[in-house]
């Protein structure tokens, strides 16, 4: 799998923490071992610019998704198709708020978005409510494994 993390936000952000929990999704919805995935993390002036050109809404958000060749989650019995995946634009400074809102910090709540972008990536929604009960789900589903996986072994692959 390819995965890069750029970080042009001007926070602090553990960039291989990030690749690793990208790439443990990945494992566990089943993409192509070649597929490639770039997560940006921009400051708040470019998420926002992002925000207005491709979803026509304005000011600031925590994710953007921008599928690529519209993979899909690998069957259990079936190779997944090969292919890049896409792009993940993040804000730290966003996710920052909205952790400190939750309860739960920044990293978590990067996380989170990390996890929340790349389903969206694989095709998944959440407009009606029983996409929301899907998606939101799997999130939480994946969020506890890879939090499982970290606390017994400190470098999760």
């Amino acid at each position: 799998m390819s995965i890069e993390v750029l970080n042009e936000s001007g926070h602090e952000l553990d960039v291989r923490r990030l690749s690793q929990l990208a790439r443990f999704v990945m494992d566990e919805m089943r993409v192509h071992p070649q597929a490639e995935l770039c997560i940006k993390a921009v400051d708040e002036d470019t998420i926002a610019e992002l925000n207005g050109q491709w979803m026509e809404k304005e000011g600031p958000t925590d994710v953007l998704a921008f599928p690529m060749d519209e993979l899909r989650p690998g069957k259990v019995n079936e190779e997944p198709e090969e292919g890049v995946l896409g792009d993940l634009v993040l804000s730290p400074s966003v996710a920052e708020r909205q952790g400190v809102e939750a309860g739960h910090g920044r990293e978590a709540e990067i996380d989170l978005l990390t996890v929340h972008g790349i389903l969206h990536l694989l095709g998944y929604d959440h407009a009606e409510p029983e996409e929301h009960a899907v998606m939101f789900g799997l999130q939480d589903e994946l969020l506890g494994k890879w939090r499982s996986s970290a606390e017994t072994d400190p470098e999760p692959v």
